[in-house]
């Protein structure tokens, strides 16, 4: 049971801003087949007391009213970009989300941003989010990203989707420029949100995930459902901790952890099977052979201090 006292607010309706601040911050949305809940991502931006100097909306091969919803707010908002991208015919995640994103960058106008962003397109936050963070982030110049505490809706309640503080929301990442160069940008691949930020950490960065009542994001689709269905989700997750380079403890506490979340137990057990059975196949793994002794002995760490109270 959570605290109550960090339950989220009930999100709100929040009219266009009428005098935004505009910060040096760029954000880019790769969106395919997102007209289902693109409205609230893009009334929550427009809403903001702190607004970007460019979103950019990546369309990858969209077969819906996506491009269609994106042109109606470019028309009103000039900060809004929409970006088609050639279709490559599927929904391609991890790695295609990142080459859609790169994508975006490609098309940046405004060179001197100083802070990068991003954000997916099923997603609604209250109008002080970006206001609360680009606070955070001030206050600490080791912070290298931040986001807010993520929801979903599920039977009547809210659902806190379960990351450890440090472990920014791969939904809306918001990174200094300069450490987001530091790292070399996301990786293309699986497990790109884990690799960033554990590649921070090594370079003597901070990342965190805020609790704020005021800055909350809430999440329209349980993590790891866009594509297909939430199994193959789950299965996906574990070739990406794989290819991470996880240690099989580690693997297997996780996913023992996922089992307390929907699909209860199975989601868990796929992801321990998807981990050893990437193992079996030789599935490559993340080349950065320091990364992952660094995450091996991190990650040794944890669970010597969750089992044995060390550290």
């Amino acid at each position: 049971m959570q605290d109550v006292q960090k339950q989220p607010l009930e999100p709100v309706e929040a009219p266009p801003a009428t005098d935004p601040r505009i910060v040096p911050l760029v954000i880019i949305s790769p969106v395919r087949d997102e007209s289902q809940y693109l409205r609230l991502t893009m009334d929550s931006m427009v809403a903001q007391t702190f607004r970007p100097l460019e979103w950019i909306l990546v369309d990858d091969g969209s077969a819906d009213a996506t491009p269609d919803i994106i042109r109606e707010y470019a028309e009103k908002y000039p900060f809004i970009r929409l970006v088609p991208r050639q279709n490559r015919g599927f929904r391609k995640l991890g790695g295609g989300v990142i080459a859609a994103f790169n994508f975006g960058v490609e098309h940046i106008q405004n060179k001197d941003y100083q802070y990068i962003a991003k954000l997916d397109g099923d997603m609604s936050f209250g109008p002080h989010y970006l206001e609360h963070m680009f606070r955070k982030l001030d206050e600490d110049p080791k912070l290298a990203a931040v986001s807010g505490k993520v929801y979903r809706h599920e039977d009547g309640q809210y659902i806190e989707e379960s990351h450890i503080d440090e472990q920014v929301a791969g939904q809306f990442k918001l990174y200094k420029r300069t450490a987001f160069e530091d790292i070399g940008g996301f990786v293309q691949h699986l497990s790109w949100d884990g690799i960033d930020v554990h590649t921070a950490w090594m370079k003597g960065w901070k990342t965190f995930c805020y609790y704020d009542p005021k800055a909350w994001l809430w999440h329209h689709r349980i993590m790891g459902s866009s594509d297909k269905h939430i199994y193959e989700g789950r299965l996906r997750w574990g070739r990406g901790n794989w290819y991470m380079g996880y240690h099989p403890l580690y693997a297997i506490a996780t996913g023992v952890n996922r089992m307390r979340e929907k699909p209860m137990i199975i989601g868990g057990l796929l992801m321990i099977f998807s981990y050893f059975w990437s193992g079996l196949r030789r599935l490559p793994r993340y080349e950065n052979l320091e990364f992952r002794r660094y995450l091996r002995q991190w990650q040794m760490a944890r669970l010597k201090n969750h089992f044995f109270g060390k550290k």
